[in-house]
Formats: C-alpha cells, sequence, structure tokens
C-alpha cells in the first residue's frame, strides 16, 4: 500500500510528500497513507477557474412593494409550511473569526457593547422570533469545520443553546480539501499530516450527505431547506414571508436580495444566464451592465445577494450527482516546513480550492429573487472596522432597537 501510495505520489510531481512518508515510522506511514487515500486530489489539477460565461440578461425581483400586497398570503402558507414540519434550515459556520483578530469560530464573536451578544446568539433569537410565531420547531442543522467543529459544539452546550431545543439541533463537519503552495505542491500541516482546508459554501448539501444529515431531511419529511451564512446577524431565518412567496410562486429555489447602494457595490447580482438563474460578481459586470438602467430608472442588474438561500430538497438531490466547479483562494495558510517547523504566515502564501453556493443556484430551473430593505436584514460581519465591519453591524443592530 505504502509502496503504490509513493508511485502515486510521485506522479502526480508530489515527490517531497512521498519521501516524507518513508521518512516515518511504520506505524505513522500506515495512518498517512490512510491520509492520503482519503483526499480528493484532483485539485491538484485544478487551476484558476476560467468558466466560459454564457449570455446575461437582469432578473427582476418581487419588490418590497409586491411583497407587502401579498404578504398576508405568503406569511400564512409559510408559517403552515413550517407547522407541517416542512422547512430546515442550514447555518453555514464553519469559518474562523480571523479578520476580526478572533481566533475562534466566528459565531462565538461578541458583537455586544454593554452586553455579551455573540454572533450564534443574533441568529438564534432570529430563528426564535420564527418558532414562536408558528409555535413549531425548525430543524437546525449547523455546518462546521474540522477545525472548529469541538469548540462550536462545546460552546452551544455552554450556553444551553442559546434557548433552541437542542432536539431540533444537528451539527455536521465540512469536508475539507488539500492545500497547495504557489508551486502547486501540497503541504504539511504537521508529520505525516496533509494540509487542508475547508471546501467553500457550496460543499455544504455533499457535506450533508456524506455525514448522514439526508437521513434526518428525509425521515422528518423536510421539504425545503433555507441556507444562510453566520457573519450576518440580521438574517432573518425560515422567514414564514419568504418562504411562502417562493411555494407560491411555483419555483424550486429563492434568494433574499438587497438593491444594489449604487453601481459599483461589490456584491454578487442575481441575474439570468442562458435563462437559467445565476450569479454574477461585480468584476466580472461589464460597464454596459454596471451601469444599464429599466425605464423606471433602476440598475438593470440592481440585486444582490446577501447568502440566504431556499431550495427545494428534491432539486437539491440532483446537485449531488454534479460535479462543482473549484475556485482557488489566495489565503495565510500554516504550514510545516522542510525542518519541521511549523510557520505561520504573515502573508497569503499558499491556495485553498472552495466549491461555492452561487454554483449550486445555477443548477436550478428557476429562482425567485425576494427583495429584503438592507437595514433590516444585511449588516454582515467581514471585517473588523471599516465596511461590512463590527462597527456597521452594531449600528444596525441599535437601528433595529436589538440593545447591545
Amino acid at each position: 500500500m505504502k509502496h503504490k501510495t509513493t508511485k502515486i505520489l510521485n506522479i502526480l510531481h508530489q515527490e517531497h510528500i512521498a519521501e516524507h512518508l518513508t521518512s516515518l515510522s511504520e506505524e505513522h506511514q500506515l495512518e498517512m497513507v490512510n491520509n492520503i487515500n482519503s483526499l480528493d486530489l484532483s485539485v491538484l489539477s485544478a487551476g484558476e477557474t476560467s468558466e466560459e460565461r454564457g449570455s446575461f440578461d437582469p432578473l427582476f425581483a418581487k419588490t418590497f412593494k409586491q411583497i407587502e400586497e401579498d404578504s398576508e398570503k405568503y406569511t400564512e402558507a409559510g408559517l403552515k409550511a413550517i407547522k407541517d414540519g416542512k422547512v430546515g434550515a442550514v447555518l453555514l459556520a464553519g469559518g474562523q473569526g480571523s479578520r476580526l483578530g478572533f481566533d475562534h469560530p466566528k459565531g462565538m464573536f461578541n458583537i455586544g457593547e454593554n452586553r455579551e451578544l455573540y454572533i450564534f446568539e443574533c441568529l438564534i433569537n432570529n430563528i426564535l422570533e420564527v418558532k414562536e410565531k408558528a409555535g413549531a420547531w425548525i430543524p437546525l442543522f449547523i455546518m462546521t469545520s474540522v477545525d472548529n467543529n469541538t469548540e462550536t459544539r462545546e460552546f452551544f452546550e455552554q450556553h444551553d443553546y442559546f434557548g433552541y431545543n437542542s432536539d431540533n439541533v444537528w451539527f455536521f463537519v465540512q469536508e475539507q480539501l488539500p492545500t497547495v503552495d504557489t508551486n502547486g505542491k501540497l503541504m504539511l500541516s504537521a508529520p505525516g499530516k496533509i494540509s487542508t482546508a475547508p471546501n467553500g459554501n457550496g460543499g455544504w448539501y455533499a457535506s450533508m450527505a456524506k455525514t448522514g444529515m439526508l437521513k434526518v431531511v428525509e425521515e422528518t419529511g423536510i421539504e425545503w431547506l433555507n441556507v444562510f451564512a453566520v457573519d450576518n446577524v440580521l438574517q432573518r431565518i425560515a422567514d414564514p414571508c419568504f418562504i411562502g412567496a417562493v411555494i407560491k410562486s411555483g419555483k424550486v429555489s429563492g434568494a433574499k436580495v438587497v438593491a444594489k447602494a449604487d453601481p459599483d457595490e461589490k456584491v454578487g447580482v442575481l441575474c439570468l444566464e442562458d435563462g437559467k438563474p445565476s450569479i454574477v460578481e461585480y468584476y466580472e459586470m461589464t460597464e454596459e451592465m454596471r451601469t444599464s438602467r429599466e425605464a423606471d430608472g433602476t440598475l438593470s442588474y440592481n440585486y444582490g445577494v446577501i447568502l440566504n438561500y431556499l431550495f427545494r430538497v428534491d432539486q437539491l438531490n440532483k446537485t449531488l450527482t454534479v460535479k462543482l466547479p473549484l475556485h482557488r483562494a489566495f489565503k495565510k495558510i500554516k504550514y510545516m516546513n522542510e525542518n519541521g517547523e511549523i510557520i505561520t504566515p504573515d502573508e497569503p502564501n499558499a491556495y485553498k480550492f472552495e466549491t461555492l453556493v452561487l454554483d449550486m443556484v445555477k443548477l436550478q430551473d428557476d429562482c425567485l429573487a425576494y427583495e429584503v430593505d438592507r437595514k433590516k436584514e444585511f449588516a454582515p460581519v467581514k471585517n473588523k472596522t471599516g465596511v461590512d465591519s463590527v462597527d456597521t453591524a452594531r449600528e444596525l443592530l441599535r437601528f433595529n432597537g436589538i440593545e447591545i
């Protein structure tokens, strides 16, 4: 087995790993061989994602006004789906708070000023509001990573799940992919251990399948999954009006969107690509797309996604047979050098590979763009200061009457 593994490593031009493997004791060699065999080494042939994009057209959202006119009908349909146990929520919480200067899971960050108020707590408070309205618990699946799984679980236990019923919370671990240095070489994180990193937010459903979570979905009769990111403290989760609007539309997916603050705002825009729902990143948009306006003066490509999606489970199952494109991200990644020293770089030094949830949107037949008020539902915590920061999120929490 060891001989076969070293042969494969040499064929893949990873001679340094093969050499390291042979330097280990028999017992540790076996461990490393098992580690290598569990990895998806196809990333070694993944370069920059240079996907050929199709023909773009605007995708107009169901606006505030339209939603308001039918909000009673939508909310009733959404609450019924929740009461009937047809809706589950998926919290993507695999990330660390390193950009906030916080060396723990991002959800554990205390955003309070005069009291303790954690990001996880904000999100649980939001879903508890829906639980009160519906009179039913929403199954909550929390995706962690290899690095933060134990700490996240312990944090929830220590805080008694912030009042949520722990019987309705399931944790699952996101899959990992190998990282490579700037020369495309695998890295070691410790003796006998290949460096890996979480495989991006697009891997959530495949990770649910691999960890047995889809059995829970199937056995409990969940038909819709609302997936959302950890770093938006105003995220409305399992929002009955949103769920009802998507169900009533007859579409297989929905996306909460906000009107762009200005034509150059750095946000992915929901649009149509070759007639199918898609997301075009701000840096992919042409000058014409950025500035094009409709007859009423609104931007043609106006609606930015906030990573709050609703997917129909039967359609999600189809995505499991498709290999999502891999996107390379240049990051600061700890590694072990040839002298056995663990190096923590000050600057980005290596690539991690990510699948993105936006590529899952492209696999849907259609998608309802559902406009929300950014002041009430979009307070991202991405940076320590400046735009989309701890400060701006605190300001928006106060604006919404939340004591911090």
